[in-house]
């Protein structure tokens, strides 16, 4: 096998054993994008004399005895709406496009301790704004599993680049399935924290209460081994939760006697793809066969979670988007005077999507609609935190498909937002109650494409999720069909 194609925890022991060097993994990875690139897609900047900079000094580590990080000369990506200092941090936008950070993100400064190999920033839509990663003003990511369809969104180019093997790794934010949706539609792993798991200092704010920083990988064992790099408490963002760390590997046992888990009916009805529902019941099926007892569950608010999400979310947008107005930072279209200059650079440099989203945030927080809308959506969304903790207290683990088909085709959704928005219904509930989920892949498609499924836990644990996930994991092979070279299928 390529060394492009293993997993990080392979490659890990493989450098540490010293039959690989960390320069060796690095070109190896390079190569493979500089293969799929042209079409995938995946990045927005790719930084390949940086990244051999970095797998250098890493061997140097090694050769002096130094012992080294899980992460260590590993080659990852990381999300362009993720700030890295001396790197340009676009977020898939003409507003954004010239932007340097001035200072990295907390989980760049967690990251760089490790040491690892950051090959690029990859595509996104706009400011995480969408599902399909269409939205981006850069370019169009594509499937690696099918280069017609979609890779997902909004971190479709960091799914992509785990999926066409021109990364081991990469981070994503998840604001209403970012992270799960595109892992399910590429067929990689993906893990979305606790709500204040993992710092947001330093990623580009979407919605300040729903956003959430976390990786995409090949397998449950890295997913895990990542989080342990880029969880805990941080001064630099008031949301970040004083909770203890875990070690987040101990939950990797296999063992799930006993786990209770839940199957909300309102999450396989109209709308999911049958075999989508099969492949996920399936699963489910060989978890208790592995132990597991499965009760059926209700979470009524659900129908409720999309109109909810799309109020909450683009509220909190219209207001952090305010700030890019051609005047302290980004970019600027000039006018006859201020008032001009601004409406230009809003005009010009803001995408559809993105400036759809100011509109309802605005409208919904506008004097006259603000208890209409904005203040029912709040309490509609105490009512879908409600439903889950009663759920809660019954079982241990939420399962479910992570989205209702598989990939779709490129271009198929442009022309119907509404329809797109509903490709949320089954991920969006989570990041309105703050809860972690992990998606893996479950299923093949007729067509062939990947299917996901969603494991969804209690506030702050992710160890019972990440539990129920790769005992699943271990009974499958899905997670081993990496795309062949030349990168699609």
């Amino acid at each position: 096998m390529k060394l492009y194609a293993k997993t990080a925890h392979e490659l890990h022991d493989m450098l540490v054993a010293k039959e690989i060097s960390a320069a060796e993994l690095t070109e190896s990875v390079l190569a493979q994008q500089a293969a799929t690139e042209e079409k995938v897609g995946a990045y927005i900047t790719t930084l390949a004399d940086e990244a051999m900079a970095q797998a250098k000094a890493v061997d140097e580590k090694i050769a002096a005895g130094e012992k080294i990080g899980f992460l260590a000369g590993i080659p990852g990506a990381i999300k362009d709406n993720i700030c890295t200092k001396g790197i340009k941090t676009t977020c898939a936008s003409k507003m954004l496009e010239n932007f340097v950070a001035p200072y990295d993100a907390t989980v760049m400064t967690k990251l760089a301790a490790e040491n690892p190999v950051v090959v690029g920033k990859t595509n996104m839509d706009e400011f995480a704004m969408g599902g399909s990663t269409e939205n981006s003003a850069m370019k169009i990511t594509h499937n690696p599993r099918n280069l017609d369809c979609v890779p997902g969104g909004s971190s479709g180019g960091s799914a992509a680049a785990v999926a066409a093997g021109s990364a081991i790794w990469a981070l994503g934010s998840d604001t209403g399935g970012s992270i799960r949706q595109p892992a399910s539609f590429c067929g990689v792993v993906g893990l979305k924290p606790t709500y204040g798991r993992v710092s947001r200092y330093g990623l580009v704010a979407f919605a300040s209460s729903l956003d959430q920083i976390g990786p995409l990988t090949r397998d449950v064992t890295d997913a895990a081994n990542i989080m342990n790099v880029i969880s805990g408490h941080d001064m630099m963002d008031s949301t970040s939760s004083p909770a203890e760390v875990p070690d987040f590997t101990k939950a990797l046992t296999g063992d799930v006697k006993g786990l209770k888990i839940g199957l909300p009916k309102e999450y396989f009805g109209a709308g999911i793809a049958p075999e989508v529902a099969s492949s996920v019941k399936a699963a489910i099926e060989q978890l208790t066969k592995l132990g597991a007892e499965v009760t059926e569950i209700s979470l009524p608010h659900t129908e409720y979670a999309v109109s909810t999400y799309y109020l909450i979310a683009p509220a909190e947008a219209a207001t952090n988007l305010a700030r890019y107005d051609g005047v302290s930072f980004g970019a600027r279209v000039e006018g006859a005077d201020i008032v001009e200059m601004m409406t230009n650079t809003r005009t010009q440099k803001f995408g559809p999507e993105v400036k759809r989203r100011i509109m309802i945030g605005n409208y919904a927080l506008s004097a006259g609609y603000y208890d209409a809308y904005y203040l029912k959506a709040l309490k509609v969304r105490t009512l879908i935190q409600r439903d889950f903790t009663e759920a809660f207290k019954s079982v241990d683990v939420i399962a479910c498909p992570t989205a209702p088909t598989p990939a779709y085709k490129i271009g198929s959704m442009v022309s119907d937002p509404l329809a797109m928005y509903m490709m949320d219904i089954s991920t969006v509930p989570l990041n309105l109650a703050g809860l972690p989920g992990i998606s893996l892949p479950c299923g093949v498609a007729a067509d062939g494409l990947p299917i996901g499924l969603q494991l969804m836990g209690k506030p702050l644990d992710e160890m019972t999720v990440l539990r129920a996930a790769y005992a699943y994991e271990q009974t499958q092979d899905y997670h081993k069909t990496l795309v062949p070279e030349g990168g699609a299928e």
